[in-house]
């Protein structure tokens, strides 16, 4: 998302407008601004435009690009009827993976001045996860987000209010249409596309140590569902407090569904015509999901991608001068916190691990600006906790590298989480999809910092902050860490040496641990 520049005076009340562009449809919503991050919908409309109907072939379909592009420019005559302050749009997985995206986009800029944002599944993923954030309350337990599109799913995984995975998959309802057709009476034809939805989740997503609570979804699959249920109870709009169904509810209207003609379906009560050959596709990947994380309870979610854009919108207005320029002591403090870390012991290995780089920096020509990314993961280095004790560390990559914390671009975040992930456990490796994505220089880096981060955990092993100061020493081939405390802190020099083997390898020195004072001697020390 682009960096807004324009802050609000106090006594301004703006319109905005967003613009979500999908592979089924083009939606708009034109919403006033009200206190404390809210807003109030004016307007909104809708265009089953299908941009991404012929995505398999690689490119958008060019009848459906014209028939895009008139949308657009009807949305643009409502948003300035309005005369709406500030209008964003966004593109997320037809023109995204087309080859034809960009074209499409410089066509929206050169003949009606729109600038679309293709953002990533990522960035998309994000944006439907802060319009859960803000209407759930996800405090105390784990759940599973999907937003499910044409192109498209993004599944997320959330710890509380904290986000530990973010899965990209090709579960879209529009994809899947075309690739399996749209008559699903014939048990073969339904089983090969569920069969296929399985092969997906396992390529893409991890399996989960525990069930999650339950499945928030939102997209317009989720919502038909919704609204086709509760025409069945006699009910014609979806309950402030949302809607629930169980996997057996999800089931049973899939079967029911496929003993349909297409011309019964049509007839659906609740069901949307232009979703009437998307339907049954968008419900098995609901199924799929389902089935894969072992959860049996769905929340419909109303909203999506287009409010958590309006909600971020609305926050870079409100929140202007803070966005710009956050207190990046004041974030790590709340992410911590929320994660449920001793920032007593975290906040000490921080200012160690920073000595100890510091006294490595001339003799090895670190880069000085790594510091910060060093104490950074030494702060959230055991965020995983919140999740699982025995493999916190890994636990803490996913929550640190999806805590897009304003203070980081998302490179300093995949090194900082990287360097978290590897302050204990094994070793960085090639094989390890995390390590492997990074480029040569970057890995080395990784490797450095996690092993100074090693050590000075160490140097609070006991968690009582004996080691008040540390430095460092030596020359080719020998370093030094000399430890300063009141008293002899066997404990913590202990586990320093024990630690003490990444650094090694990585520096390739041998490496003493001696206390300021005068030490006992020890068995390690005689031998």
């Amino acid at each position: 998302m682009t960096e807004q520049q324009t802050y609000l005076a106090p006594d301004v009340v703006p319109r905005l407008a967003a613009i979500d562009i999908g592979s089924n449809s083009i939606r708009l919503v034109v919403a006033e601004v009200q206190s404390g991050g809210r807003y109030r919908i004016l307007d909104e409309e809708r265009e089953s435009t299908r941009l991404g109907r012929s995505l398999a072939a690689g490119e958008l379909d060019q009848e459906a690009i014209e028939a895009s592009l008139g949308a657009l420019r009807r949305f643009k005559s409502i948003v300035a009827g309005f005369g709406v302050e500030r209008l964003q749009a966004i593109a997320t997985c037809a023109v995204r993976e087309a080859a034809n995206g960009d074209e499409f986009c410089r066509r929206a800029k050169a003949e009606l001045d729109l600038d679309i944002e293709v953002i990533d599944a990522a960035l998309e993923a994000h944006l439907a996860f802060e319009s859960v954030r803000r209407r759930f309350d996800l405090r105390g337990k784990s759940s599973l987000l999907a937003d499910i599109g044409g192109g498209s799913t993004e599944i997320i995984l959330c710890s509380g209010e904290l986000i530990e995975a973010v899965y990209a998959t090709k579960l879209g309802a529009v994809r899947m249409a075309e690739k399996f057709g749209v008559d699903f009476s014939a048990d073969a034809d339904y089983l090969r596309m569920k069969r296929w939805i399985d092969r997906e989740l396992r390529k893409a997503t991890d399996k989960p140590a525990a069930p999650p609570h339950v499945l928030i979804g939102s997209g317009g699959t989720f919502t038909s569902l919704a609204a086709v249920m509760l025409a069945g109870r006699g009910l014609s709009r979806l309950p402030a407090a949302g809607f629930r169904a169980s996997r057996a509810d999800v089931c049973h209207l899939i079967d029911r569904l496929r003993k349909m003609t297409p011309e019964e379906r049509r007839q659906t009560p609740g069901l949307n015509p232009d979703r009437i050959d998307i339907f049954i596709p968008g419900l098995a990947a609901i199924d799929g999901m389902m089935r894969r994380f072992r959860v049996n309870t769905l929340q419909v979610h109303a909203f999506g991608v287009r409010d958590g854009l309006l909600l971020t919108m609305i926050d870079e207005l409100q929140g202007g001068a803070k966005t710009r320029s956050p207190n990046i002591d004041d974030e790590i403090d709340r992410f911590v916190e929320a994660c449920g870390v001793n920032p007593a012991h975290s906040r000490h290995v921080a200012r160690l691990a920073g000595e100890i780089y510091a006294g490595l920096e001339k003799l090895y020509e670190l880069p000085v600006a790594d510091r910060r990314l060093l104490e950074t993961a030494a702060r959230m280095q055991d965020v995983g906790y919140l999740i699982s004790y025995e493999k916190h560390h890994k636990h803490s990559y996913h929550l640190i590298l999806h805590s897009r914390l304003a203070a980081f671009r998302p490179e300093e975040l995949e090194i900082v989480a990287n360097v978290a992930r590897y302050h204990r456990g094994a070793d960085p490796k090639g094989r390890h999809a995390n390590f492997h994505d990074l480029g040569d220089d970057d890995r080395l880096r990784v490797r450095q910092m996690a092993a100074v981060l090693r050590v000075a955990g160490g140097l609070d092993r006991s968690h009582n902050q004996n080691v008040r100061a540390v430095s460092v020493a030596g020359a080719p081939g020998q370093l030094a860490l000399t430890v300063h405390s009141d008293a002899y802190p066997e404990v913590d020099v202990w586990a320093c040496r024990r630690r003490a083997g990444l650094f090694e390898k990585t520096f390739g020195v041998k490496l003493t641990v001696q206390w300021a004072g005068q030490a006992p001697p020890t068995a390690a020390d005689a031998g």
